[in-house]
């Protein structure tokens, strides 16, 4: 997918506050992460996954909003997040969801095999247990709430990508938290800002941060708020990156008002 930066999409000071209502309660984060492993999810991880995955979520749809606002249009419809997504790569997230999702047809490649036959999508085959695309029907609740919190609506097609991002991006979270928690911290991920060309690189995380994040302490069971902020930064880079981890500290840390 071609990926051209423009100003519209930026969440900015305009994202969500932390103190305001989340629409993807603790319940339905370790719902997700049951799915992913079998290890205790702490009360602040909880809240500081669901802050992230709603950072995530609004940058989205105030991106598409922008791309809405454009053809003076009321609702959202799949064509403004594909927008959304080209004018900022931070946006692209959930990417298993393309293969899934008919707004991504034709932009996602075909695939063929070594007798240059096309390999079928991979369908509904049944699994023990549910995989994200399966489970994304979950976080339609929350989606539709988050889009009136931002004063817009968007057509079921679109509604149903937000879900698919949403429950695709937790999971790869969940995944990732966890292999932190095995590994005993970051092993494998440096300290690297990435940054669009035409716009100046996001000042440096404090290295007592990324050290903090590089070691962990507390038993291999549990997987807790620093393990989620080890994970986002596996999972977003630049200003939402930034903006997510800013955000899921402080969820984490007044879970009453996350």
């Amino acid at each position: 997918m071609t990926t051209q930066h423009a100003g519209a999409g930026r969440g900015g000071p305009q994202t969500t506050s932390v103190t305001s209502d989340s629409p993807f309660k603790p319940p339905l984060v370790k719902a997700v992460f049951r799915d992913v492993t079998p290890m205790h999810v702490s009360r602040s991880a909880a809240w500081a996954a669901a802050s992230v995955t709603r950072t995530v979520l609004t940058e989205i749809v105030q991106g598409a909003r922008a791309a809405a606002e454009e053809e003076d249009r009321r609702k959202l419809i799949p064509g403004n997040l594909l927008s959304a997504i080209d004018r900022n790569v931070e946006l692209e997230v959930g990417t298993t969801w393309y293969d899934h999702s008919p707004t991504f047809r034709g932009l996602t490649g075909v695939v063929y095999d070594a007798e240059g036959v096309v390999v079928p999508s991979r369908g509904r085959g049944g699994s023990r247990r549910p995989s994200a695309v399966v489970g994304a029907h979950r976080f339609e609740a929350g989606v539709r709430k988050l889009l009136r919190s931002r004063g817009t609506a968007a057509v079921p097609a679109m509604v149903r990508d937000l879900d698919g991002i949403a429950s695709v991006f937790l999971t790869d979270l969940a995944r990732d938290a966890a292999m932190v928690v095995r590994e005993g911290g970051i092993k494998r991920f440096g300290s690297v800002v990435q940054a669009m060309p035409d716009e100046p690189a996001p000042a440096p995380f404090p290295k007592d941060f990324l050290g903090a994040l590089s070691a962990r302490s507390g038993d291999g069971r549990t997987i807790g708020r620093d393990d989620i902020l080890a994970a986002t930064t596996m999972q977003l880079f630049g200003g939402l990156r930034q903006r997510a981890l800013t955000e899921a500290r402080e969820a984490a840390q007044n879970p009453s008002a996350g």
